[in-house]
């Protein structure tokens, strides 16, 4: 199963969270930043309806692929 993990740090004068290198909006402090990190977090662990993706990959190869909504990843949030 996938691992994703949201981690809070300082970002553009405030708070945010990002996951890998994608930040999210930023916050005035850094207990909202966690919340947020917290709901996103939750979320992204919600079941969903099954889905067909398309995506490029780092080499600039095109994938197609059928999900199901029931693969969720589990999430962290690293304060």
């Amino acid at each position: 199963m996938t691992r994703i993990v949201y981690e809070v740090v300082e970002h553009e004068d405030g708070w945010a969270y990002k996951v890998g290198d994608v930040f999210s909006e930023t916050f005035p402090t850094r207990s909202e930043a966690e919340q947020a990190a917290e709901t996103a977090a939750a979320e992204h662990e919600l079941s969903g309806s099954d889905e067909h993706i398309e995506y490029e990959d780092e080499d600039g190869v095109w994938h197609e692929e059928d999900v199901s909504g029931e693969e969720r990843p589990e999430t962290d949030v690293e304060r």
